[in-house]
């Protein structure tokens, strides 16, 4: 494949060449023959995106999203590579279950994935036990949506994880507290989390972080040398002071200016979409989340790049490097010869409005509706593989 006339992320011309799988050369005028040859006609292209925080809903609710739908919205959005939340039926509590999940994903073919486990067996926020034994293959772990609420539990699950290298991912909330104050519920378990990290020394990635409190802390964690990452969402830096229902919760104007200036000052180190498929029905009944593979790059472009001043080069970075860092993958994440051939071609310079209608995702359950953003996806390409392209 020969990508033509398209554009780095400085503006820059660039053919790319790929083969096998992996992006050969790169450079103005490739004196490169080739029968399948792509005009990207100034387009922009920029790395495969990775996304930290994804929900697949495989197995036990795949009315709201499958492995097949899923990947078809990530490919939709630029995306080549998710790390996915245990939070399904059954829990993702074994390496079993995520060995069955990341080859599903390989089968379908449009989208590749890491499956995460959860920290206590099937969240029942008490047993740790059988992370001594999990495989080395198994190097993340979540109790997304919920939390570890016990400090014992949590303080074992740390300790476990520095032993054996795990990351361990925290959804920040105290669910005691949340019920009357979720600032503070998100804010106590944020602070705790980060104390244990420095303590074991184990590494920590603090997923959706959205109040300028929490975004404080880990500031001041990363200076003192904690073993910390951290996330945020596009939603959390949209919007503000509004009621559409997302765990954690929509924050204040102060919070979206805290944590894009903690982005300009680079203590965030990813974003992530928390993409959180839900039918109509569970959505009217109540439940938090929306979907966000197909607009994240979108939004955070609108947002930082256009409305904030952000270079493209650095939005890349923390939409594509630095979670694959996080992850651990090998050659993904950059444009460079060597490199696999995961990659998207998006359009910066066209507005168009957000339509659900549109969406590869099963779901609909999304606030951006009828916005009006910059940065739409063309094409994506991973593994040399044509994986979306805009009709």
């Amino acid at each position: 494949m020969l990508i033509k006339n398209a554009l780095l992320a400085d503006g820059t011309p660039a053919d790319v060449w790929v083969y096998e799988g992996k992006i050969r050369a790169m450079g103005q005028n490739l004196p490169i023959q080739d029968p399948e040859t792509i005009d990207a006609a100034g387009r922009t292209i920029l790395p495969g995106f990775v996304d930290l925080h994804c929900h697949w809903r495989t197995p036990g609710f795949e009315y709201k999203e499958d492995i097949s739908t899923g990947s078809a919205a990530a490919a939709a959005g630029g995306y080549t590579f998710v790390n996915l939340m245990p939070n399904t039926k059954p829990v993702c509590s074994s390496a079993e279950q995520a060995r069955w999940v990341m080859d599903e994903a390989r089968r379908v073919g449009l989208c590749g994935a890491n499956q995460t486990v959860s920290i206590t067996e099937n969240f029942d926020g008490k047993s740790v036990q059988r992370l001594l034994d999990l495989p080395d293959d198994i190097k993340f772990i979540t109790e997304d949506g919920k939390g570890v609420q016990s400090n014992e539990v949590m303080a074992k699950a740390f300790a476990i994880c520095a032993e054996k290298g795990i990351t361990l991912m925290s959804h920040a909330e105290d669910m005691d507290i949340s019920p009357w104050d979720y600032r503070l519920a998100e804010n106590i378990e944020t602070v705790r989390n980060l104390h244990l990290c420095e303590y074991y020394g184990t590494r920590l990635h603090m997923c959706h972080v959205s109040t300028k409190e929490a975004m404080l802390a880990i500031g001041e964690a990363k200076q003192k040398g904690a073993n910390v990452t951290c996330e945020v969402t596009p939603h959390h830096l949209w919007f503000h002071d509004t009621d559409y229902k997302v765990n954690p919760p929509i924050r204040q104007k102060e919070d979206v200016d805290a944590l894009v200036a903690a982005i300009k000052a680079g203590l965030v180190d990813a974003i992530a979409t928390d993409h959180a498929p839900h039918s109509a029905e569970d959505k009217a009944n109540g439940m938090a989340g929306m979907v966000g593979s197909e607009t994240a790059f979108s939004v955070c472009y609108t947002k930082l790049c256009l409305q904030e001043g952000l270079p493209l080069s650095v939005l890349s970075d923390l939409m594509s490097y630095y979670p694959a860092c996080i992850l651990g993958l090998q050659s993904k994440g950059r444009l460079l010869p060597g490199w696999d051939a995961d990659f998207t071609l998006v359009e910066l310079d066209e507005p168009f409005v957000v339509d659900p209608e549109t969406f590869h995702s099963k779901s609909r359950n999304t606030p951006f509706a009828g916005a009006e953003l910059f940065g739409r996806v063309w094409m994506t390409v991973m593994g040399g593989k044509i994986t979306y392209n805009r009709p």
